[in-house]
């Protein structure tokens, strides 16, 4: 018993000594002054990877003010509102990421993937062609939205009991794919 009276004696002193804490401040330490920031852009891609749309908006819009509005920063904000369901935002804010940079079949690929769960399967369609063109064809993902697309322009007379058993899903960072359900 004496024992580990004196080993707990011996460990509050030794963490009551430790960097960083003392008697005076019981709150833990701040920001460290000496280390760099990490990129919030690139803290907005883990947190897209993560789930976790509404903080990622939030960390694009710190790096709209590193940054200024850039095709990522565009490109991530429609990604996150894509994410959260919020179909006319995530819209209009690729729109603007396309009108600066046409050549990012990524880009085309989420506003694709947008106008789909809007119901516009026709422009739908052409924009997941524009996308598999500037890809080269070389994404599974964009293929099968294309392929997903077609289908669904051929089978336009969806009645009112048709359900439809698609999701979206998404892939790699700001990569969204619509997966029909098992």
């Amino acid at each position: 018993m004496l024992r580990a009276g004196a080993v707990l004696a011996i460990i509050l002193c030794v963490a009551a000594c430790s960097e960083g804490v003392s008697r005076d401040n019981p709150y833990a330490p701040g920001v460290s002054k000496k280390g760099e920031a990490v990129d919030p852009l690139l803290v907005g891609d883990r947190l897209m990877s993560a789930g976790e749309y509404e903080l990622a908006i939030d960390a694009y819009s710190r790096a709209a003010l590193i940054h200024g509005m850039s095709v990522d920063v565009l490109a991530g904000l429609g990604s996150a509102n894509l994410g959260l369901g919020r179909l006319g935002t995530a819209e209009r804010l690729l729109r603007d990421a396309i009108d600066r940079d046409e050549a990012a079949p990524e880009i085309w690929n989420n506003l694709g993937v947008v106008l789909m769960e809007k119901g516009e399967i026709a422009e739908a369609e052409q924009i997941f062609r524009r996308a598999y063109a500037l890809d080269d064809g070389e994404s599974d993902s964009i293929r099968d939205n294309l392929r997903l697309a077609l289908e669904n322009s051929e089978k336009s007379d969806y009645g009112a009991e048709t359900e439809q058993d698609y999701k979206l899903v998404r892939r790699g960072s700001s990569d969204y794919v619509i997966r029909k359900i098992p």
